[in-house]
Parts: C-alpha cells; sequence; structure tokens
C-alpha cells in the first residue's frame, strides 16, 4: 500500500452474480465428480477421497446423482459464470493438496445462507478436506469477535445456549422463548412490537438496507440507549427518551481499581486471544462496557446471585464464570490466555467427529439453485444491484469519500454499470432514481450530471 507497485492476491478472479453462490459452487463439484467417473471408468487415479467418503459421510450418492443431472446452461444462468470459469476453478481445486475455502458474509446474510455454507462442505467433503492441516471451511467476519459472542452464548435461539447450565449456576430462570435476529428486530421496530432498544456499539440504523422504513419508525421508539465508542448516524436518529454513553475502546488502556484489564477474543478460526489496550483514553472519566452493563444490573436488580461489581472492576472473574458454564471449551481460561497465536476452540470436525444425527459429514441436495425467487429468472434486461465495501471503508464507517480502487473521488453514491450490460438495457444515462441520492453517477464507464 506504501509502493507504486502491487501484489498478486490470486490466480484466478470470477464475477458470480448476486444470488448465484450455490449454482457456481455446484458447477465446480460436477467437474470434480464427472472427472471422478472418467477416472473410474479408465482405470485411473480417483479424484475424489472414496475411503474418507465412505467412512465419514452419508448422503454422496443422492448429492452426486444431482450434479451429474443439472445441465450447464442451468448453472451458467443461476451462478452468472461460463462453463469454463468453473471449470477452471474445479482444476485447481483438484490440483490442490489441501484447500482452505474462506467465505464472507455475502455469501451468508440472505435466506439461502444455510444452504450457501452447506454447499461449500460439500465441495469439501469431495476431497477429504476436513480435519487434516491447511483445510476446512473459514468464515470470515465483519467484526473481531462475532464468533467469540456466539460462542458464549450471545444468541436469539434458545437451543444454541446452555439455559439450564446457567439456571443452576445463576439461581434464575432463562427465558425459553425465541428472541430477534436483526431483521425480525427491525420488522418489530416497523410494525411497533418493539418499543425500546439497547445497543452495544453498532451503526444499526445507518447499515439496515432500507434506511427509509427504519428512520421514521426508529424516531418513534420509546427508549433507545447507545453504548459506544463513536458518534454514527445511529445515534442521531433516537428515541423519544435517549441515551448515548460513551465508553471506552479495546485499543484504550483500561485500569480498574489501579489494574490493567484485559478482555478476550475469537478470531474467525476458533482462536481464543487476550487483548489489552495501549493508547491513553480520550477521557478518564470513560467507563468500559463491562461498568456500564454492570452498573445497570445493580440499579435494576433487586437480587442477583452475582457480584456486578466485582466483574466490573476484575474482568478475570468473568473468565472464570465463562470456564463453569462452558468447561470443555475454557477451562483455564485465565491461565492460556496469553498462550502464543491463542488457544484453539475444540472443533470436532477437525478430529473427524460428527456432530450430527448420522454420526458422519452430511452431502446436502440443495433445495434450489434460484437464491433470489423474486426475481425472474430468463430476462436478460433485469438489472441485480449489490452494494459493496470500498477503498478507506470499514463496514458502514467511511473514512473518506475517494475510492482509489475504481479511480472515482468526491463521493461514495455511485452506480457502476458494465458498459455491455448497459448497451443490453438500452440504458443511454445514468438511473434517475439514483439521482435521489447524489446527481453524480457513472455510466457507461463515463460520469454522468443528472442535473
Amino acid at each position: 500500500m506504501l509502493t507504486p507497485g502491487s501484489t498478486q492476491i490470486s490466480t484466478q478472479y470470477h464475477q458470480v452474480k448476486a444470488g448465484g453462490d450455490s449454482a457456481a459452487i455446484a458447477g465446480i463439484c460436477k467437474v470434480v465428480i464427472e472427472a471422478d467417473d472418467r477416472a473410474l471408468s479408465e482405470g485411473g487415479v480417483r479424484i475424489i477421497d472414496v475411503s474418507f467418503i465412505a467412512e465419514h459421510t452419508t448422503g454422496f450418492d443422492a448429492f452426486a446423482a444431482y450434479v451429474r443431472n443439472i445441465g450447464w446452461e442451468e448453472l451458467e444462468r443461476a451462478s452468472g459464470l461460463p462453463r469454463q470459469a468453473m471449470t477452471a476453478a474445479a482444476d485447481e481445486y483438484m490440483r490442490a493438496k489441501a484447500v482452505i475455502a474462506h467465505f464472507g458474509m455475502g455469501l451468508t446474510q440472505h435466506r439461502m445462507d444455510v444452504q450457501n455454507v452447506r454447499m461449500i462442505v460439500n465441495l469439501l467433503l469431495l476431497r477429504g478436506n476436513i480435519g487434516k492441516p491447511g483445510a476446512g471451511p473459514s468464515p470470515i467476519r465483519g467484526h473481531s469477535n462475532v464468533q467469540g459472542q456466539r460462542t458464549v452464548g450471545i444468541t436469539e435461539k434458545p437451543s444454541l445456549a446452555p439455559l439450564d447450565r446457567l439456571a443452576e449456576q445463576y439461581h434464575f430462570d432463562p427465558p425459553r422463548h425465541e428472541g430477534m435476529a436483526t431483521v425480525d428486530a427491525c420488522k418489530g421496530v416497523i410494525d411497533g412490537r418493539v418499543r425500546a432498544v439497547m445497543q452495544l456499539g453498532g451503526n444499526l440504523v445507518r447499515s439496515v438496507p432500507d434506511r427509509y422504513a427504519i428512520e421514521p419508525a426508529w424516531r418513534k421508539l420509546r427508549l433507545t440507549v447507545h453504548v459506544a465508542t463513536k458518534l454514527n448516524r445511529s445515534h442521531l436518529v433516537h428515541g423519544e427518551v435517549s441515551y448515548l454513553l460513551p465508553c471506552l475502546s479495546r485499543i484504550e488502556v483500561d485500569t480498574r481499581l489501579g489494574k490493567p484489564q484485559a478482555v478476550s477474543m475469537e478470531d474467525s478460526t476458533g482462536c481464543m486471544h487476550g487483548s489489552r489496550g495501549v493508547a491513553l483514553p480520550a477521557s478518564d472519566r470513560l467507563l468500559p462496557e463491562q461498568a456500564i452493563v454492570a452498573g445497570i444490573a445493580m440499579a435494576t436488580l433487586d437480587q442477583s446471585s452475582v457480584d456486578w461489581e466485582a466483574w466490573s472492576n476484575d474482568y478475570a472473574l468473568i473468565r472464570d464464570a465463562i470456564a463453569q458454564t462452558y468447561p470443555d471449551i475454557f477451562h483455564d481460561f485465565n491461565a492460556r490466555l496469553w498462550t502464543p497465536g491463542g488457544f484453539h476452540r475444540p472443533l470436532p470436525a477437525r478430529e473427524w467427529k460428527w456432530q450430527t444425527k448420522s454420526g458422519k459429514a452430511e452431502f446436502l441436495v440443495p433445495e434450489t439453485l434460484n437464491e433470489d425467487p423474486d426475481m425472474p429468472e430468463r430476462c436478460p434486461t433485469d438489472l441485480r444491484l449489490f452494494t459493496l465495501r470500498s477503498d478507506s471503508q470499514f463496514n458502514t464507517t467511511i473514512y473518506r469519500l475517494d475510492d482509489r480502487f475504481r479511480g472515482i473521488s468526491g463521493t461514495r453514491m455511485v452506480v457502476l454499470m458494465n458498459p455491455r450490460t448497459s448497451r443490453v438495457a438500452g440504458s443511454k444515462r445514468a438511473c434517475r432514481y439514483c439521482s435521489k441520492l447524489s446527481r453524480r453517477m457513472v455510466s457507461n464507464g463515463r460520469w454522468m450530471d443528472s442535473r
């Protein structure tokens, strides 16, 4: 980044259509399985890991039959990739001795998310790329410690949390009804079922795709509370009563009763790390998130088996409590916190232990390759709009308006269209609807002004 040179980061780059992930992976699987069929008929070296599939998986025959029967025309239409691209990716996959499949939130944050992940697992299982060094699925999260929150039970689904153990440990009856994920919570704000929101960080109002629906409803909330390290748009769109509680960030020194504190986090590979701030706090009056939450608990709960004040002053006590709840994962938590490189969360699949009803890794036959049933499948002039992160941007935080990656300066409100697509669609100017956001946009590779 500091030199005029460049670094090659990939040998192949394929632009999958938005909503075409399952189809693209199915096409790669089709090439692999058909290559193995040829090797078998010709007496050559098998392409798939036959012994691994026989010993550790179930459902292979049904999945193999499914991909053999899919036509290339359907795969190309659903994925947006030509057959040659899927074949090239499959050839690279078959040459590799071990494969890590990294995937981001574009694969998971929609209604076919589970299917997409399981299609990746299908591909990895074909050649035994789970449970051996340098192989396996690896999700790329949007924030540090998103994975860690799930590991310690932050979930809207009661089945994913050890409620019985928590009830015994803290002498209370945890709620057993299902909560709300982000989309459901936003729907609840709009229809009035949700009357108050408390957020630990984040910029939810701005990151929701349909901000024109959520912002007016958000202002009608009876109470909004934000615990945050810096200002963002969500803090300005507040409810009838609103509290903005500034807190320490993870990069700032956190000292409680004269003792420096450390927090823990889990990275995308399932490793636990200790983290301690090094920058001086912006103010000596700032409180850490832990102290704010503990203070609210002490002010509202008449009786509690938790020593909230002690927890807020010594985070090692919180880690001890986590270890009591999840001994298999977090035993000797504090002793292992500073292990070089972190300590691994136990992953049964790494040891070829399959926590499924069948006791084996399960191939999945996808329900459909059309991930967006609301879109017509065969209309060439229907366009798909997708958003992406770019230069000088982290999630919803934009540090400057220039995008060096694409040679755009002064604005982020830009719609880019491939010139060939623009000609097919009969578009000579930028879409008029975009002028609601910005008067400058790109069409046919040129800057356009919609005045």
